[in-house]
């Protein structure tokens, strides 16, 4: 019971990682896997995870969201919104498109796994501040990206 006899519901305190989809068709396998991994993730990176969105989408949806709230016409993988209001905790939304997965797993000579992977831990540092604007950023970025996803193949 909260203060004056209030109940505060466990679901409530609870941060959780969840999984959605919008507008496509898919599974994520090894759910248990990826919400642990996420979570060292980041812990190692010195913050606290808190509720933490990860919805799954079309191309149209995400360039839809892009347009909305970014302003821009064009085509991505991902994209995060920040919801925290402190900085060391982790809350936020990570909208990511499947197609664009897709075709760069493809390009890029990856499983979809594998890509599936690398953009979740992308939208992750995303919401930890890392920026991918600078050729340097892209650089730190990826290096992040591939610590990250050797310890997940680990598991």
């Amino acid at each position: 019971m909260g203060k004056e006899g209030t109940y505060i519901s466990k679901e409530i305190m609870e941060k959780k990682i969840q999984f959605f989809t919008e507008g496509v068709k898919f599974i994520i396998r090894e759910k248990s896997k990826i919400r642990s991994w996420v979570k060292q993730t980041i812990e190692c990176e010195g913050y606290e995870q808190g509720n933490l969105n990860i919805v799954l989408c079309n191309d149209q949806y995400l360039q839809g969201l892009n347009r909305k709230y970014l302003k821009s016409k064009l085509l991505t993988d991902i994209l995060a919104f920040n919801f925290s209001e402190n900085k060391r905790d982790i809350d936020g939304d990570i909208y990511i498109s499947v197609d664009r997965v897709k075709e760069n797993a493809l390009l890029f000579k990856q499983t979809m796994k594998e890509e599936l992977n690398r953009v979740i831990i992308h939208g992750v540092l995303h919401l930890m501040g890392y920026n991918d604007h600078k050729e340097e950023e892209v650089v730190i970025m990826r290096k992040k990206e591939d610590f990250y996803l050797a310890e997940i193949r680990k598991k």
